[in-house]
């Protein structure tokens, strides 16, 4: 009877509504909010949601942005616009370990948030990515972590990049702020 208490009660709580809001700057400007999926990718998450709770994602910039698939950005070690090393962004992470793949079924489509990592798929620690459109050749192969739910026109307005890798040239947009709601 206790079992079935304990059961009923964890079914009967609201689940948390985790997510970010993030105030962007420089060639777009304002506020991007997401909702974060700690039922799909609940260690990505939780580490996401630490660093944001750190102030760890204030002051980092959008490093990579490719136009027409996404815009990268949470290099917490070289990405920062004041203190980082912009010839560096990209390769950076946090001092946290590196989280095994949660891969879902839920397809990159515009909107999306995916965790950036190198070739290995368990090396995926700070940073993510924006889809600016549908990029489902991704599907399967990188953990999703959530989705935009407001402020895709200020994603579309981030500036870009150049060349095949997306490099942002001179001044890059900035996250000048990425806190946790719920």
């Amino acid at each position: 009877m206790l079992k079935m208490a304990a059961v009923m009660s964890v079914v009967a709580a609201p689940a948390l509504a985790t997510g970010l809001e993030i105030e962007v700057s420089g060639e777009a400007n304002g506020m991007v909010k997401i909702d974060l999926l700690e039922d799909v990718a609940p260690d990505h998450v939780a580490q996401i949601t630490e660093l944001a709770e750190e102030g760890a994602y204030d002051g980092v910039v959008f490093h990579r942005v490719i136009e027409g698939f996404m815009a990268q950005t949470g290099d917490v070690e070289f990405g920062l616009i004041e203190g980082g090393d912009m010839r560096r962004a990209g390769m950076g992470g946090s001092d946290k370990p590196d989280l095994k793949a949660e891969f879902s079924d839920i397809p990159f489509d515009r909107g999306v948030i995916g965790m950036a990592r190198s070739q290995d798929p368990d090396s995926a620690n700070s940073q993510f990515f924006i889809m600016f459109k549908e990029g489902h050749f991704l599907n399967g192969q990188y953990t999703v972590v959530g989705r935009v739910t407001e402020g895709m026109e200020v994603v579309d307005a981030i500036k870009r990049g150049k060349g095949q890798n997306g490099a942002v040239i001179g001044q890059p947009d900035v996250m000048t702020s990425v806190t946790v709601t719920e």
